[in-house]
């Protein structure tokens, strides 16, 4: 199938040429689709935490905060420029502005880029008050969007301007630097940040994160540490056809395409935190709302740490060759009835000796504590029970394209969800020893799927590999947790910014 320059730049790119054999087979074949026995509930799943508790496990946390390595790891690959497609339309086409671009000028001045904007409009002779009055609407956003201005449709999100304040704007960015002032202050004042980036992107966010990073280090008795990672090529898969042919460019070469953010985990996987926060680029809020985000994130590390060491306690008795029946049971239960965890169904037939081995390895996993908010509209993916093909229940994160929509009671099951995710997580990543897990021993490699994409206006088939915070994590110990709609102001359009959580 291959020819000697297929396999050069096979493994140029570092991927093993069985890896790309095998896609090829994941595409003729399919994947299975997730199996979803019922939606996760509050106190079916979901766990809802009252007032007292929670302020008790905020205490929690930060007592123990100061004795730990914390990181924010934050996605923030990927252009800004389907936050925009209505813009680039209206620059694409001949026509009359639609109701959104009249929508967009009538608040430009309420966007925190407005100042920049019309400071390049200035530079390029032009003065932006003029242009809205005479309805020279695309010059406007020209030097929004495109290079001859502020270049917003090719940069990441986490350098656009998304806050304003009487005194400055901040970007996205800095909103992540901000908030984590507040809860990912640990060990020596220390507090870590990893954004994922693409490589283009990578001067842009070294230069811009300089500066602030100075600027809160003054505010403030820190030390912040910002690290960049890009998605690295060996995690790429091969595109084919539409008859599983792998597909080439005009150039001959095969087409390889970046995974999804399924292929992040290798970044993931690169940290050493004792806990790491997960929360994506464009789910920030101005100062105003931070307080109660803030907490939000304490309950759940607190929750997080609480379950840890109840795990990191009976992994240390089931070491001990002393252990007796008693204990043994009250390990089951807690990991049958706390954790949710699946159990082999020939257990209760196992020796002792194979009981406490199968305990030890039940309990030896990373573990990630996931908020989920109430269901508003079609929200995407969110907490289900589900079973594998070896009867495994379990609780996952199950995206829309895992589900055979075309099953009545699959679908059904679905679209009864009453919580999604917001992608707001944090995870447990060392072990009762200290040492860090593998994270790659914890996929579910059949939680990928397959979409259509297209290449030189011809379609082809890309593989999306098992995502980040799903099949990635589906052998994690996975709890969740109810937290407050306030929590999840994701910005996928410029209007977005419009909504009274990004206005200060």
């Amino acid at each position: 199938m291959f020819s000697s320059k297929d396999i050069e730049q096979i493994k140029n790119l570092g991927i093993p040429l069985e890896k790309v054999e095998e896609q090829i087979e994941n595409f003729k074949n399919g994947f299975q689709p997730i199996h979803l026995l019922s939606h996760a509930t509050v106190e079916n799943g979901i766990i809802n935490i009252n007032e007292n508790k929670k302020e008790e496990l905020i205490k929690f946390y930060e007592k123990r905060i100061s004795e730990l390595e914390i990181t924010k790891f934050i996605p923030a690959s990927g252009a800004a420029t389907r936050m925009f497609k209505d813009l680039f339309c209206f620059l694409e086409q001949d026509s009359e502005p639609s109701n959104q671009i009249i929508e967009f000028i009538n608040n430009i001045k309420k966007f925190a880029f407005f100042d920049e904007l019309a400071f390049h409009l200035k530079k390029n002779g032009k003065d932006i008050n003029q242009c809205i009055k005479e309805k020279n609407y695309k010059t406007i956003i020209e030097n929004l969007l495109t290079d001859i201005g502020l270049n917003y449709g090719n940069l990441s999100k986490g350098l656009l301007l998304f806050h304003k304040y009487s005194d400055q704007s901040r970007t996205a960015a800095e909103e992540h630097i901000a908030e984590s002032i507040f809860y990912c202050k640990g060990k020596n004042n220390k507090i870590n940040l990893h954004f994922t980036v693409s490589p283009e992107h990578i001067k842009y966010f070294n230069d811009h994160l300089e500066t602030i990073v100075r600027k809160y280090e003054q505010l403030y008795p820190v030390k912040i540490n910002i690290s960049l990672s890009v998605q690295e090529h060996s995690t790429d898969t091969i595109a084919v056809d539409l008859d599983n042919i792998p597909f080439r460019g005009k150039n001959g070469q095969l087409v390889f395409r970046p995974a999804g953010h399924g292929a992040l985990l290798e970044n993931l996987n690169h940290l050493n935190g004792d806990i790491i926060f997960i929360k994506n680029i464009d789910n920030v809020v101005p100062d105003n709302l931070k307080k109660e985000i803030c907490s939000s994130k304490k309950i759940l590390g607190g929750y997080l740490l609480k379950i840890q060491e109840k795990i990191f306690n009976y992994l240390t008795i089931l070491e001990n060759s002393d252990i007796n029946n008693k204990i043994i049971e009250e390990i089951i239960l807690f990991a049958k009835n706390k954790l949710v965890l699946p159990f082999d169904k020939n257990f209760n037939h196992f020796t002792e000796e194979n009981k406490i081995t199968y305990l030890y390895r039940l309990l030896h996993r990373p573990i990630r504590v996931c908020g989920m908010v109430k269901k508003q509209g079609d929200a995407g993916g969110g907490p289900f029970w589900t079973k594998d093909n070896r009867e495994n229940i379990s609780l996952q994160i199950v995206e829309t394209q895992q589900i055979n929509l075309q099953d009545f009671q699959q679908k059904s099951i679905f679209e009864e969800s009453t919580h999604f995710s917001p992608t707001d997580l944090v995870c447990g990543i060392r072990d009762h020893k200290g040492q860090l897990f593998n994270l790659k021993e914890f996929i579910d490699p059949s939680a990928g799927f397959i979409s259509i994409k297209s290449k030189d206006g011809k379609p082809l088939k890309a593989i999306e590999l098992p995502g980040l915070w799903n099949g990635s994590m589906a052998q994690w110990t996975t709890i969740f947790i109810e937290v407050p709609l306030i929590t999840f102001n994701p910005v996928k359009t410029v209007f977005d910014l419009l909504r009274k959580e990004h206005i200060s």
